[in-house]
């Protein structure tokens, strides 16, 4: 599905200054895993998941996507290749405040070609168990219903791949075995998920822990 052949980043602060996000990272990633990405702040776990999800682009090297070699593309056709193939879900959620969830959820369809969106949009809630709280803005949701908005919204356009950055760092214990159960749901039914998280019993979820440090991978190994 996936692989990175010699990836680098490379970011250039003021006075010059070259500091490597990504250091010659070679990784394949193969469909329906279930991967946790881990490492100290400020190792590169973020900008290798922007880079998987077509949010950066290397300085260097080859990315490949379902047999396809990216690299120098127009942003616009980066983001449709996102839109379709690609569902993301933050930390902090990132919902729009003033509309209701079913609302958030039918953001991603605005921009695709299908049809009945509000159906696609209602499925999507009802598989993450929020069939009754469609109605409900952001602050009228605990923030482990938030997050399942947020996956809803990720799953809405039935992307291959689901991009999972921190997840349950905002919430309590109880929220984020929920939200584990349901990405583990996914992943049996096929779904490639790869989840940046700090807590070492959270990789544990996953089938595959990569473990990255100053911007190369250290270990790579079956959780």
């Amino acid at each position: 599905m996936i692989e990175l052949k010699n990836i680098s980043r490379i970011f250039r602060k003021e006075g010059g200054i070259e500091v490597k996000g990504l250091d010659n990272v070679s990784l394949s990633i193969k469909r329906g895993e279930f991967i946790a990405i881990t490492g100290p702040s400020g190792s590169g776990k973020s900008t290798l998941l922007n880079m998987l999800g077509f949010l950066d682009q290397p300085t260097s090297g080859e990315y490949h996507f379902e047999g396809k070699a990216f690299g120098g593309q127009h942003s616009s056709a980066l983001a449709r290749v996102r839109n379709k193939e690609i569902g993301f879900v933050f930390q902090s959620f990132h919902l729009l405040k003033n509309v209701t969830a079913l609302e958030n959820v039918e953001l991603p369809l605005i921009y695709s070609d299908k049809k009945h969106i509000r159906k696609l949009a209602e499925a999507a809630l009802m598989s993450v168990g929020l069939g009754d709280r469609m109605s409900h803005k952001p602050n009228e949701l605990s923030g482990g219903q938030q997050q399942r908005v947020a996956i809803a919204r990720a799953l809405v356009n039935e992307p291959a791949l689901i991009l999972a950055d921190e997840p349950t760092g905002n919430l309590d214990s109880q929220s984020s075995a929920e939200i584990l159960e349901i990405f583990n749901n996914l992943n049996e039914q096929g779904k490639t998920i790869i989840m940046i998280t700090h807590e070492a019993d959270i990789a544990q979820r996953a089938n595959r822990i990569i473990r990255i440090s100053d911007g190369q991978i250290v270990s790579d190994q079956p959780s």
